[in-house]
């Protein structure tokens, strides 16, 4: 007998923006794509459109639409509110030196952000998404941003969410997490197209 395998998610972050490139934490700043963004965009979607996608989900930010659109996924495309960049609150727009000048030591993972998202409620949101794209009934592709990625990861992992600080992802690439021996785990992480 058979058993069907468990769908998979492959993971999209957005190509590289003017603050990506700075270092600048981005969340609900509302950025295109620097030019030299759409031709890796171009390549992801050669690149998956060998796969079949049940679903595909995209961030309502433009970034990660626009990264989505030129990969030939926007016709399909469901934007979702969970799949938002973390929100960082007073720290939009600035670095960690800038930050860790004011706050020696910090770190987004540990150190939270005033008026901005907590990590309990950044992991709230991508267990919605990770219980969406498992009840689909196959593949899902989805489109969003670098911490909010790895707090994805973490939790497809079953790890908490913290656990994504161990997942360097830059961007315009792309993961795939999926399932061995009917254990959650991570196929393939930070892949260039």
């Amino acid at each position: 007998m058979v058993t069907e395998q468990p769908g998979r998610m492959v993971l999209v972050r957005h190509g590289p923006t003017e603050w990506s490139v700075s270092g600048k934490h981005t969340s609900r700043t509302d950025l295109g794509l620097l030019e030299m963004g759409a031709e890796p965009a171009r390549e992801l979607g050669k690149l998956l459109s060998k796969r079949n996608f049940s679903e595909v989900f995209v961030s309502p930010l433009r970034r990660a639409f626009e990264t989505c659109r030129l990969a030939g996924y926007a016709d399909r495309a469901v934007v979702l509110d969970d799949l938002r960049e973390w929100d960082y609150g007073d720290y939009e727009g600035r670095t960690t030196a800038e930050i860790q000048g004011e706050r020696s030591g910090w770190d987004l993972w540990s150190g939270g952000v005033p008026n901005g998202e907590t990590l309990s409620e950044v992991s709230l949101r991508a267990d919605r998404v990770i219980a969406r794209a498992r009840a689909s009934g196959g593949d899902v592709l989805c489109f969003a941003h670098g911490h909010l990625l790895r707090v994805l990861a973490a939790r497809w992992l079953g790890l908490p969410a913290v656990g994504g600080r161990l997942f360097a992802l830059d961007p315009a690439t792309f993961s795939e997490l999926g399932w061995q021996h009917s254990l959650p785990v991570i196929c393939r992480w930070n892949q260039p197209p």
